[in-house]
């Protein structure tokens, strides 16, 4: 029995009743589902590929340097970052008391990437967490289905690639080191390891045994039923399950145990143990809704927890927003003793326990002026020492009384609550002075950038029109005013006066941060894409343009972009390239804007489903490109001049843009060539990446939480676009931006430097 979306909108039964009837219903696992498509068109992919062809032609005979090129590349574009309902995230929200739409088990990823997003390649990255052995083979099955249906191996319409998330957190920064996907080129049983390796501590579930339902009955039994109760199962089979036994070699070890590796020392020495080829790839990393407070990538950058071999990629760009840039913003304001203090507002940045404080001061009423400073002060600190989670040091604030408190104003697309150096640029700016590379080098990340989904609703790559906000986003909220008040206080806890800020106890996170929804609506996205350079369409010619970096990263649009260094040693170097060199680099970039879409679906996906199957999982819209592309607005270059010197500062080595190229308003693209003089004598080495920004273009939650400001710049009123009820479900809160493409880096190192380290 299944409640239908907007049902919970009803008066509910007695409690009694309720309880009575969800312990009645019997739970029980999810099922993979059924893919219904086959091979798309081969009209279909040929138009496509000689849409392509055609631009990148076009694009080669506007640049000036006169040489023959060789054929390029194809452009294959994906998603490497997809959830299932197999994730425990992805199915709580799948939950009506969210609004949530039902199941999306891992057919569905792949009906989708083939018939509404005509995607090249994705993968499945459920949470490891909660990939119960059975789930596990359910997913390598179902994705061995959508290769079999692809056609020949060689020229396949679709390549599903398989893996999990690692899924570590930390209140601590100095023991924080983010999420992390897993994925393999092959999906035969001995080319993946027997069972998803997770982030959780030895014996940390046991503590759940025996209050799972207790818990959740509570929050969840004015709206039980089936859905209620298969999750109820599934919270205690997972606490039931036992750990593997630590230190034993992965492959000696029972397929029914949790495998758990803490650290990502620990995760690499068990993938080294299986010996596959394997991407570990960083995403979310500047996400501070996970991420404490001074959290830095410095503490990855070491030859335990970072092999260059595996993690060659980071994801630049999500529907969780924009993990790009750094910000030196006051997050780390330290007093003289080296305490940790709230800095006061700028006019780029208000940070949260600042207005914990203001919102205090607003509640003083009769107090005397002394008390009401003291509160404000207490509230700050109070607020700081909240690490993640600043709003539950006053549980009964409106999400707009903290106006737009630690976030990044001047961001594209930003990651909610932006931790700077969490950032791609933090992370391409430093070096371990006391461990070396390959080459004798001070020890640096040289990561190939890409984007990809993070969505949890098997949809890969849902980015291709901005529409349907709560489809095609991970916006949840509370489904109605009734859900809001039974569950936000088990969220966020319960104001004990409310003239008084209040700690926020350490056991609040965990579960119950899941049911915290309601912060992140205005910064969630429809998701990214990967886009790879690759000699074929096959599986091991995409996996081949991953290992070497021939990627880069979109915000949803399928971008053309290519980015070369012309004057290399061996010839010209592409994106993703090390060079070693003495002279003067010049580099070309080369940019073709995506198809403008058409409204509704092609005649190839209206074919492809059944009209029931269409409307389920594309809601009306594919992608369906235009005749015409949009222009690229400008070409921005990034400089990274990375540390040369232990505690170095970090903001003057990024240039950013370092260099700027407007573009006539030409749909057949951009093409630019540009060099750097000042290289050759500067003694330092340097990292390169361009951005290829179109016209502005209507984008779901562009303006974030569309913050009103007054006179003096000062931030007076936000009004955010809510996951649940509290915004309409028809407003996708359209706001114009300049979606854009990320090359990977070209790394470019100077050969007396080198020799001398």
């Amino acid at each position: 029995m299944r409640l239908r979306r907007g049902s919970t909108r009803r008066l509910a039964p007695p409690l009694a009743a309720i309880l009575l009837l969800a312990c009645s219903c019997s739970g029980h696992d999810q099922p993979a589902g059924e893919i219904e498509g086959t091979r798309r068109p081969e009209a279909a992919l040929r138009q496509a590929e000689a849409a392509q062809a055609s631009a990148a032609s076009a694009i080669a005979g506007r640049t000036a340097d006169g040489e023959a090129r060789d054929a390029p590349r194809r452009i294959l574009f994906g998603d490497l970052h997809v959830h299932t309902t197999y994730s425990i995230d992805a199915f709580l929200y799948s939950l009506p008391v969210f609004g949530g739409s039902g199941a999306h088990p891992p057919a569905d990823a792949c009906d989708f990437a083939r018939y509404c997003s005509a995607l090249d390649f994705f993968s499945i990255n459920d949470h490891a967490e909660a990939l119960l052995t059975p789930r596990w083979e359910r997913i390598k099955e179902s994705l061995r289905q959508c290769n079999a249906l692809a056609g020949d191996p060689s020229d396949p319409d679709l390549v599903a690639f398989a893996g999990w998330e690692w899924t570590q957190t930390s209140n601590d920064p100095e023991t924080h080191y983010g999420h992390k996907n897993v994925i393999f080129p092959g999906l035969a049983d001995d080319e993946l390891p027997a069972r998803p390796i997770t982030a959780l501590p030895q014996g940390v579930t046991s503590r759940a045994r025996g209050v799972w339902v207790a818990r959740l009955l509570q929050a969840f039994g004015p709206f039980g039923l089936q859905d209620y109760a298969d999750f109820l199962w599934l919270g205690e089979q997972l606490a039931n399950l036992e750990d593997c036994e630590p230190g034993v070699d992965t492959r000696e070890l029972p397929t029914d145990c949790r495998e758990n590796a803490p650290t990502p020392q620990v995760l690499f020495e068990k993938l080294a143990q299986w010996g596959f080829p394997t991407l570990v790839i960083p995403h979310g990393l500047a996400w501070g809704i996970h991420a404490p407070p001074g959290a830095r990538l410095d503490n990855q950058l070491d030859p335990a927890n970072h092999v260059p071999e595996k993690q060659r990629l980071i994801e630049v760009y999500s529907g969780h927003g924009n993990s790009e840039l750094f910000r030196d913003v006051g997050e780390f304001a330290t007093d003289a003793s080296g305490a940790r203090i709230c800095p006061a507002p700028t006019a780029d940045y208000l940070p949260c326990c600042w207005q914990a404080g203001e919102i205090i001061r607003g509640r003083c009423g009769d107090l005397p002026a002394d008390e009401c400073e003291s509160r404000v002060e207490e509230a700050r600190q109070l607020a700081l020492d909240a690490g993640t989670d600043p709003h539950r040091t006053i549980p009964d604030a409106r999400a707009e009384e903290w106006l737009d408190c630690d976030q990044c104003r001047d961001c594209f697309k930003p990651a909610m609550t932006l931790r700077p150096k969490e950032s791609v640029q933090y992370g391409a700016a430093i070096a371990n002075f006391d461990a070396t590379d390959a080459e004798g080098r001070p020890l640096r990340f040289h990561w190939g950038f890409i984007g990809s989904s993070d969505d949890h609703s098997a949809q890969p790559s849902a980015g291709y029109k901005q529409k349907n906000r709560e489809r095609r986003t991970d916006a949840r909220g509370f489904a109605s005013p009734l859900t809001e008040r039974l569950i936000r206080p088990y969220a966020v806890g319960r104001q004990q006066d409310p003239q008084r800020a209040q700690p926020v106890p350490p056991e609040s996170r965990g579960f119950r941060g899941l049911l915290d929804v309601e912060r992140g609506g205005s910064f969630m996205y429809p998701g990214g894409l990967v886009a790879v350079h690759a000699d074929a369409r096959d599986r091991m010619s995409i996996w081949e343009a991953l290992e070497s970096r021939r990627v880069y990263g979109t915000s949803g649009p399928r971008i053309l972009l290519w980015f070369d260094l012309l004057n290399a040693p061996e010839g010209t170097a592409p994106m993703g390239s090390d060079v070693v060199m003495a002279e003067a680099p010049r580099f070309e970039v080369r940019a073709v804007g995506a198809f403008e879409q058409k409204p509704g679906c092609p005649e190839s996906s209206v074919n492809g489903l059944s009209p029931e199957r269409l409307a389920a999982l594309c809601g009306g819209e594919c992608y369906y490109p235009a005749e015409t592309r949009h222009p690229i607005a400008a070409i921005e270059v990034v400089r990274i001049r990375p540390q040369m010197r232990a505690g170095e500062p970090v903001a003057p080595l990024i240039e950013d843009p370092w260099r700027v190229f407007p573009c006539a308003p030409d749909p057949a693209g951009c093409a630019v060539t540009f060099d750097d003089p000042e290289y050759a004598t500067s003694g330092r080495d340097s990292v390169y990446y361009v951005r290829a920004l179109q016209v502005e273009t209507p984008a779901i939650n562009g303006a974030n939480l569309r913050t009103e400001f007054d006179d003096d710049g000062n931030a007076i009123a936000v009004e955010p676009c809510f996951g649940g009820y509290k915004t309409a479900p028809d407003d996708d809160c359209l706001a114009p931006v300049q979606e854009r493409a990320w090359s990977s880096p070209i790394y470019v190192d100077q050969p007396v430097a080198s020799a001398a380290r």
